[in-house]
């Protein structure tokens, strides 16, 4: 359950377009995290690649985290890169269509 409600809050984030906060500060640290590792996975994926997994999350919800795992991701990296997605319109409508096709 917990994962069906995080991929409908994704895609509300996706259709709503998600705001983006520019006076958060980032701190660098010595060493990379592996949220900065998986961040980095997920900048890879294509907007049709991320409609394609959030339909098949979609789909086995309880498997949410394995499929993410597969691609190298976790459901905040995850979350990242569907914000990205969101702020630009043409990809934005790039995933909304590959999201349908694989919903189907």
């Amino acid at each position: 359950m917990k994962a069906i409600s995080m991929a409908l809050i994704l895609s509300a984030f996706l259709f709503a377009g998600a705001c983006s906060d520019d006076s958060r500060v980032n701190v660098a640290t010595t060493e990379p995290s592996a949220t900065e590792a998986t961040s980095a996975q997920a900048a890879n994926l294509t907007p049709e690649e991320l409609g394609e997994l959030g339909a098949k999350i979609e789909k086995q919800p309880n498997d949410a985290k394995k499929i993410l795992s597969e691609k190298g991701l976790n459901e905040e990296s995850f979350e990242q890169a569907i914000r990205r997605v969101s702020e630009d319109p043409q990809a934005s409508k790039r995933y909304a269509d590959s999201y349908k096709r694989a919903k189907a």
